[in-house]
């Protein structure tokens, strides 16, 4: 058979099915476009028996929302931006699902994006995140990105929360945890069971954090009554052959450390692995859980903070921005805890 003797009812198996509307699931319901939408929208008012028609429609055609007429009908879009600087890091892995617990609670949809510590790629990634026409945007920012573009976001009515740390040049709502309320709670155990000399190993990357725990650590030798050498506080990274330089340099001072704390999760795991290199049993407690923290001999102490509620602080203040809340910036800080696990009572190690 050519085309021309194509019947109709052939023509239309052979095209591409079409999406189900809202006018189609109307019909298949027999209710009004308007009873539809408000059940589509959650808006209530209409009768049970309404409801359950127009549910049943919408299975039967598998019929979705279509995002741009939504946000035509509302003037929002139901999704929000969340921007992290290490997706492959646990701590953001959870920091995520925090944020995305609240969102699913709302019916919202979270675009998630992953930038490295290039502050310029950072902000493109921002900006070209922020071309969806985002309902709101958490960021956990790197230190140097220049963000203050965001207040035009701001003054445009998308609302920004910050986390991790505060930004620079503008305010914004901001969810943190307590830096230096944690390491000194740590310096403060370790004077407990009896160390004297207690070294800071001070991550180089995340200058805030670093800063904020250094200064706690300056917090809890004051409140311990101990004298601060800066002798005994070192800058380092996450690699295992420069906290075993560093542990080598503080072995030769003529009074040396008998126990660590450690800024960062990075760093404390770097520091475990030179302890096991030189045979040095120094005691140790770090800021920042991880998962192998109780498997280690013995399991490490830690401070602990908690990148889940931390997720949905945030989101619960970003939500109530989008919901029209007004008013001056919020600073929420989120205690942290001291799980004792043995390592700071480690007899240190001595040649």
């Amino acid at each position: 058979m050519d085309d021309a003797g194509m019947t109709a009812a052939q023509a239309a198996g052979d095209a591409a099915p079409r999406r189900a509307t809202m006018k189609d699931v109307a019909a298949r319901a027999g209710v009004g476009l308007s009873t539809v939408s408000r059940v589509v929208s959650g808006k209530g008012g209409v009768a049970p028996a309404k409801v359950r028609a127009v549910e049943r429609a919408v299975r039967d055609l598998n019929f979705s929302r279509n995002d741009f007429a939504h946000r035509l009908r509302t003037g929002t879009s139901a999704t929000i931006g969340m921007v992290v600087t290490n997706i492959s890091d646990p701590f953001f892995s959870a920091l995520v699902s925090g944020v995305e617990e609240r969102a699913r609670a709302r019916d919202q949809l979270v675009l998630v994006a992953s930038v490295t510590d290039d502050s310029a790629e950072a902000e493109r990634v921002i900006r070209r995140l922020l071309q969806r026409r985002l309902d709101g945007l958490i960021l956990v920012a790197p230190e140097d990105a220049d963000l203050r573009f965001l207040q035009e976001e701001q003054r445009a009515g998308t609302p920004v929360v910050f986390v991790d740390q505060p930004p620079t040049g503008m305010d914004a709502d901001v969810v943190v945890v307590d830096n230096e309320g944690g390491a000194a709670a740590a310096v403060r155990h370790l004077h407990e069971v009896g160390h004297r000399r207690i070294a800071c190993f001070a991550h180089v990357s995340g200058r805030y954090t670093s800063a904020r725990r250094e200064a706690g650590y300056y917090r809890g030798l004051a409140q311990a009554g101990l004298p601060a050498d800066p002798a005994l506080v070192v800058s380092v990274d996450d690699e295992v052959d420069v906290c075993t330089e560093a542990l080598l340099e503080l072995a030769r001072l003529p009074d040396p450390p008998t126990a660590i704390f450690s800024t960062n999760g990075r760093t404390t795991k770097a520091i475990l692995g030179a302890q096991r290199l030189l045979g040095s049993r120094l005691a140790l407690i770090g800021f920042d859980d991880f998962d192998l923290a109780v498997l280690m001999d013995p399991p490490t102490t830690t401070i602990v903070q908690d990148p889940v509620a931390i997720g949905r602080a945030a989101a619960d203040l970003l939500f109530s921005r989008i919901a029209g809340r007004t008013g001056p910036v919020q600073h929420i800080t989120l205690a942290t805890r001291l799980v004792e696990r043995g390592s700071g009572e480690l007899v240190p190690y001595r040649d």
